[in-house]
C-alpha cells in the first residue's frame, strides 16, 4: 500500500498551526517531505502521514507530576 500524502494545509490543520509554522518545519528539517515536481521550477510538496505522526511523538513530552 502506498503512504498516504498529506498537504500543506492539511498539515497546518492537524497541528493546529499556519502554514507558515509548517513550513518552517520543513526548512528545519525536523518534517520530512516528498516533492512531486509539476514542472521545471515549480515544485509541490507533500508530508508523509507516517511523517507527521513521527514528528508528533518526537515532539510529545510528559504530563507534569501532580502534586499531593
Amino acid at each position: 500500500m502506498a503512504p498516504r500524502l498529506l498537504s500543506i494545509p492539511a498539515v497546518a490543520a492537524a497541528l493546529d498551526v499556519d502554514r507558515r509554522t509548517v513550513y518552517r518545519f520543513i526548512a528545519a528539517g525536523e518534517l520530512p517531505v516528498v516533492d512531486l515536481r509539476t514542472g521545471p521550477t515549480r515544485s509541490r510538496v507533500r508530508v508523509p502521514a507516517a511523517s507527521l505522526d513521527d514528528f508528533i511523538n518526537s515532539r510529545a513530552v510528559p504530563s507534569p507530576a501532580r502534586r499531593r
